[in-house]
Formats: structure tokens, C-alpha cells, sequence
């Protein structure tokens, strides 16, 4: 079986990196960093001269520690460096439920020490209940680290080799036993970061057990250890439903939800849950109800509110889209637990010989590429967890009801900076005593308010965002007065003269999550014409607003540019990375057969994997399966060029095509590609992982 190649990154003082490792362990927080292999080297030729070298690895065993050193062995005894030889290797692996590092010591001559350290550096005894957490962590760490096929994950870490956590129905086994005993503890990992309390129903444990039944097909695997676990807890059954629905079990997802909320009815995750569904099913006025109900149980969770919002904005309800998404809880974006290791002497980055391809390798000379520097400035690229979430809806919007229109909604639902001035010129400001712009986005109609959730601090241009002097920046050098797409600043700052409006609302109308809406205003026609019917909007939407004009203008600048230049039938020219920023660009803005025009231009250059991605997910949606096949080539051989055989993303693509074509179908068609055999050969290793589960389509 043809595994990754071996990185090597060369410290400047032996053992510098596990002293790093050990110095990180009290600020670990989550899943932790993937498993640390660090050998000690001795020339063979420069007598005792000693050097550590080092990568990082996931994917491998953790259930017991001869297997970390089976792992430790394969590197040591590996034939490809005899210039020399290793006296030691120690294998650290993180435990984050009981928040330990677990380590495996191999000497030559010697023997083999497994032992833990604690988060003050004590060691401790590995029992076997600390290798079973330390084998599912392994296994959810896999999945958290692994690559989507854009290459990404990948770059963010130097010398990570990544392998498939489990490849047959016996690891499956062990991995979901795990999963049952230490199910109750899942909360302990935490969470993703649109979370803001780890529950039963949303940590990283069932993250990775949801992630690995969806990538392998094992729903039948994944219904039945939810159901046992159902009659331990009933806040499972929304987990349950999940992996029915998926597995188009969905009458029976439907009778267990109806009975999950008859007795859970404030279960923010069963209610969710239904309002996906009827929003797949085109139900929106059901899925309206659900949403509502899932804010009421769980008002402090952003992703009910983001539900919400989507129900609002297919129902074209653009009021009261931005009002909910107005009235969104915003989280600190907490990154996964990279290692921060010490500058290295040097790297060695071998290159697999079965994964060259002339046409995914870079160029020798290949120093990187000229970027225009406005395209390096935007910042929605850098968006992650919340604020990436309600930047998509925002554009979302905009691409439904272009940026003139989405103007013309804001400024009828938020007070505008001239109005804000006019009506303290004339001292008519007074305190608000109308239910908040949160009720009114679950009340389904508008009531006169102005939100003023917090009280912002004062500056300058009367206006702030989630940081003022970005703004600041962005008014005075993005955005033109005289341009057409230049928005009018929305009064998201107050200062001392506006108070704190006063909450009115009663605790029965907020526990009820009624839609009755006798005592509102008519809803026929909502209107917003006072600076007293409307409300605040938050520091960090306005500025998602500056955010989304400055991306509006590259891309009318690039399309305008481009219609130009074929026009007057000239070459339009652009760097790879520039092409791969415009696509990133489009697809952002929802511009899709614009994205993917950037991504194939991209590719023209040199190859990208997230070009290649890009245009790969234009096949999946035109049902282009043998187009399909030759990016799924390219990427794996790529993803084998940097140490990674797994790809949860890329095996799940590969098993969605052997169920609607067949597996000897996908190998034929694999083979016929005229293309080097050992780059094949790494694509049929996805295929025969799909049989080894036995995936549908898997026998014919």
C-alpha cells in the first residue's frame, strides 16, 4: 500500500519542539494539535553528531501504545536515509478529555516507555481508559485536520502527514464503541465556533461522528448507535434524525421528531433540525414556525437566530431578514489548536514518487505570484465562524435583490446617520418604549423601536464597526461619496444624548413564541418612516455592509475590465493566485459560472487546488461525472504530494459517484485516463476504501 512521504523539519536545538509541545499544553482548549513524532539522529558518517527532527501526524491508532510504536518503528527502520541513524523516537499524542499528552519513548538499544504528561508537566501512568480517549480523540482530530481537497488545512501546517482514521468495518466498530461510552463527555472538547455552549447534541464528538457517517455512508452503523444512546438521553434524537434524514428514512425522522418535541418541546437542536427540513421541502411557512420557536428556547445560540434569518430571506422578507440578522449573538472566532513550533534550521519536504504529475507540480522557479494590492485588502476573505455565517446571508440578499434595493431596505429598518443628526438638531430624541428589534424578528411584524442592545463608545465619523479605525480606513479610502454603489452610513453609534432604550416586553410574550400579533400594528404593509420606528444597527453588521461594497467594487471594476478587454478583443490578463482571489470573489457574492470562469483561468496559469476544487463542485451540480474523475485525480495526487491520503471531502465525492454509477464504472473510467499508473492507482485506493464499507453501487 503506497503511503505519504516522510517530512522532516530539522530543529535548531535537539528536543526544542517537544519542549514547545509541553510549554502549549495549558492553553489547549479543544481537540488539541495533531500527534507530534520527533526522532533524535546520529550521523553515521560525523560520529556523535546528533540532530531532532520532527513532523506532525494524524490518523494513526491511539488505542494502545504498542501501536504509536509500531508507527515510531516504521520511521526508524525506514530504508530512505542512510546517512543515519536514529537512537530515539517519542510519539506525543493529546487526550482532551482528561487533558493529557500521552507519550511513547522508543530507545535503541532499549526499549519501549509509554507514559502521560500533565498540564504542569508531571508525568503520570497511561491506563487503558486513557487510550480509549486518547483513540477517539485521535480519530476526531483526523477528521478536524483533514482537508477539504482546497488545500488549505494543508498549508496552514508544514509537514503533516494525514491518514484515514479508519479503513475497515472492524476499526468502524471500535471507533463508535468508543463513541458510546465516552458519548456523555463530548461537551468537554467544546465545539465548533458558531456554538457558544457545548451540549449534548453539538460538540466535537458529534461533529466527527456526524462528519464520518456522512463521508462513508454508514448511516445504518450511525441509526443504531444513536438509538441506543436515545434511550439514555432524548436530546439525541435530534442527531437521530440527522443521519435518518440522510438516509432518506425521512417518515421515520418526521415521527421522531414530532414525538422528540412533544417531550422536549424548548430542544433548540430538534427544532432546528425540523425547520431544515421543511426548508428542503419547500415548506417555509413551516419552517418560519420552527425557527421562531428554536430563538425562543435558545436566544443566546447564533446559529437559531441564522435559521431564522434563511427562513426570512426565502420568504423574501428582506425586512425582517436584516432585523434578525441584526440581532444575531456575534462570537470571537477560537482558531483549532495549532501547534506553534520554533523556527527550524531547515525543512526537507520530500516529494512521493507516485504522486508526480507535470501538471500539479510548481514550477522550480516558482517564487510566487504579483497580486494586485486591492485584492490583497478584502476582508471578507478573512471571515471565519459567525461573521462568516451572516456575511453569506448578507450577500445572499444581495445577489436576490441587488445592492440598491438592500440599501434602500436598510435604511427604512435602521436609523441613518443624517437622520440620527437631524433629530438630535432638533432635540425630539427620546427613550423608546416599544418591544426590541429581537421581538419583532419573532413576532413577525415591526414594532417602533431603536435596538440599543449595548451603548458603543463615541467616534469620530459618528459610526463604528467590529473595529472603528477599519472603517475609518474604509470610508476614507474605499469608498467614493460620488460613487453609485456608496452606502449611506447607517446611525450605528450614539452619544450621550441617546439612552439605553428600556426593555417592555413581557416574560409571557417572550416564553411563548406566539405568533399572534393582535396588539402590533397592521402587517400588511410595515413602515418605517420615523427615526423612532426603527432601530440601531449593530457595530459589526455596518461594517459588514463596508465590507460587502468594497467586494461589490473589485468585482464590477474585474467584469467591467474583462467585458472591456473582449471587446476590443485584447488578452485579459491576471497572476494565478489573482485569478483564484477573483473566483474566491464571485463565489462569495453567489456569482457562480463567474466563479468558476475565474477558477479555469486559474488553472490555464498553473495548477490550484482551490481552483481546482472550485470548478470540481461546477461538475458535481451538472452531474459531469467524468469531469468529476479527472479533478478527482488531480487533487488526490496533489493531496498525496503533501502527505495527506485522506480527505473526507474527496472520499465522499468518490462514494457519491459509485453510488449513481457503480464502482467497476468509476475504475473504468479511472483507468482509461492517460495518465501515469501510479497516480491512478491512488485514486482507486478511495475506491476500494468504498467497497471495504460496502457503500451502495460498491458491487456493480
Amino acid at each position: 500500500m503506497v503511503v505519504p512521504a516522510v517530512p522532516e523539519i530539522i530543529e535548531e536545538e535537539i528536543e526544542s519542539a517537544v519542549d514547545s509541545r509541553n510549554e502549549s499544553l495549558p492553553s489547549l482548549r479543544e481537540l488539541g494539535p495533531p500527534d507530534l513524532v520527533h526522532l533524535v539522529k546520529q550521523s553515521i558518517k560525523s560520529g556523535n553528531k546528533q540532530s531532532g527532527v520532527y513532523h506532525h501526524v494524524t490518523g494513526i491508532d491511539a488505542s494502545s501504545s504498542a501501536s504509536l510504536a509500531a508507527y515510531v518503528n516504521t520511521i526508524i527502520y525506514s530504508p530512505n536515509d542512510k546517512s543515519s541513524k536514529v537512537i530515539s523516537g517519542l510519539y506525543c499524542c493529546y487526550n482532551a478529555f482528561s487533558r493529557l499528552d500521552m507519550r511513547v519513548e522508543v530507545k535503541i538499544p532499549g526499549g519501549v516507555e509509554s507514559y502521560c504528561i500533565d498540564e504542569r508537566g508531571d508525568k503520570r501512568v497511561a491506563s487503558d481508559a486513557l487510550w480509549m480517549e486518547t483513540f477517539l480523540c485521535g480519530v476526531l482530530r483526523a477528521y478536524a485536520y483533514a482537508d477539504d481537497g482546497g488545500g488549505e488545512s494543508i498549508k496552514k501546517i508544514i509537514g503533516v502527514r494525514r491518514f484515514d482514521p479508519i479503513t475497515s468495518t472492524e476499526m468502524e466498530h471500535k471507533f463508535l464503541d468508543a463513541a458510546e461510552r465516552l458519548f456523555f463527555k463530548g461537551p468537554q472538547l467544546g465545539s465548533e465556533p458558531e456554538v457558544q455552549v457545548p451540549n449534548i447534541a453539538s460538540n466535537h464528538l458529534t461533529t466527527g461522528l456526524i462528519s464520518y457517517i456522512h463521508t462513508t455512508g454508514r448511516y445504518t452503523s450511525g441509526i443504531n448507535l444513536f438509538e441506543k444512546l436515545c434511550t439514555r438521553d432524548l436530546e439525541v434524537s435530534s442527531l437521530l434524525a440527522k443521519v435518518m434524514i440522510s438516509a432518506d428514512e425521512e417518515v421515520q425522522a418526521v415521527k421522531l421528531m414530532h414525538d422528540g418535541i412533544a417531550r422536549l418541546p424548548m430542544d433548540y437542536s430538534l427544532l432546528d433540525c425540523q425547520a431544515t427540513f421543511c426548508q428542503s421541502k419547500g415548506r417555509l411557512d413551516w419552517a418560519l414556525e420552527c425557527a421562531k420557536r428554536g430563538v425562543t428556547a435558545a436566544p443566546s445560540e447564533f446559529g437559531t437566530w441564522a435559521r431564522l434569518a434563511e427562513v426570512y430571506v426565502g420568504l423574501e422578507q428582506w425586512d425582517l431578514a436584516l432585523l434578525t440578522l441584526n440581532s444575531c449573538p456575534m462570537f470571537t472566532y477560537n482558531d483549532k489548536d495549532f501547534p506553534r513550533m520554533p523556527e527550524p534550521a531547515h525543512v526537507l519536504l520530500p516529494v512521493l514518487r507516485e504522486s508526480i504529475l507535470d501538471e500539479i507540480d510548481e514550477p522550480t522557479n516558482y517564487d510566487g505570484d504579483q497580486v494586485h494590492h486591492s485584492l490583497r485588502k478584502l476582508h471578507a476573505a478573512g471571515y471565519k465562524g459567525t461573521f462568516l455565517k451572516a456575511y453569506s446571508l448578507l450577500t445572499e440578499i444581495t445577489a436576490k435583490i441587488g445592492w440598491d434595493q438592500l440599501l434602500r431596505v436598510r435604511s427604512q429598518v435602521f436609523v441613518m446617520e443624517e437622520e440620527y443628526r437631524s433629530e438630535k438638531q432638533t432635540g425630539s430624541t427620546q427613550n423608546a418604549t416599544n418591544p426590541n428589534a429581537s421581538t419583532v424578528a419573532l413576532r413577525g411584524t415591526p414594532s417602533p423601536i431603536m435596538n440599543g442592545n449595548t451603548k458603543p463608545k463615541n467616534h469620530p465619523n459618528g459610526e463604528t464597526g467590529s473595529h472603528a479605525d477599519d472603517e475609518e480606513t474604509l470610508h476614507e479610502k474605499q469608498i467614493s461619496p460620488t460613487s453609485p454603489f456608496s452606502p449611506p452610513n447607517s446611525a450605528t453609534i450614539a452619544d450621550g444624548s441617546i439612552e439605553k432604550p428600556e426593555h417592555t416586553i413581557t416574560p409571557e410574550i417572550a416564553k411563548s413564541g406566539s405568533d399572534d400579533t393582535s396588539a402590533d400594528p397592521p402587517a400588511a404593509a410595515p413602515k418605517y418612516t420615523q427615526i423612532h420606528n426603527k432601530r440601531l444597527c449593530e457595530r459589526w453588521l455596518d461594517n459588514l455592509f463596508m465590507v460587502l461594497y468594497e467586494d461589490l467594487r473589485i468585482y464590477t471594476i474585474w467584469r467591467t475590465d474583462m467585458a472591456r478587454a473582449q471587446s476590443e478583443s485584447s488578452d485579459y490578463r491576471k497572476s494565478a493566485e489573482e485569478w483564484e482571489i477573483l473566483g474566491e470573489l464571485a463565489e462569495r457574492l453567489h456569482h457562480f459560472p463567474e466563479a468558476v470562469e475565474a477558477y479555469q483561468a486559474c488553472l490555464r496559469v498553473r495548477f490550484s487546488p482551490k481552483a481546482m476544487k472550485g470548478v470540481l463542485r461546477m461538475y458535481e451540480e451538472k452531474g459531469k461525472n467524468s469531469e468529476v474523475l479527472q479533478a478527482m485525480i488531480r487533487l488526490i495526487a496533489w493531496q498525496y504530494r503533501w502527505y495527506s491520503e485522506f480527505s473526507p471531502s474527496l472520499l465522499r465525492t468518490v462514494r457519491k459517484l459509485i453510488e449513481s454509477e457503480g464502482a467497476v464504472k468509476v475504475r473504468s473510467i479511472v483507468q482509461a485516463t492517460s495518465l501515469p499508473q501510479p497516480v491512478l492507482d491512488l485514486t482507486h485506493r478511495y475506491v476500494e476504501l468504498c467497497v471495504a464499507f460496502r457503500s451502495n453501487g460498491s458491487e456493480g
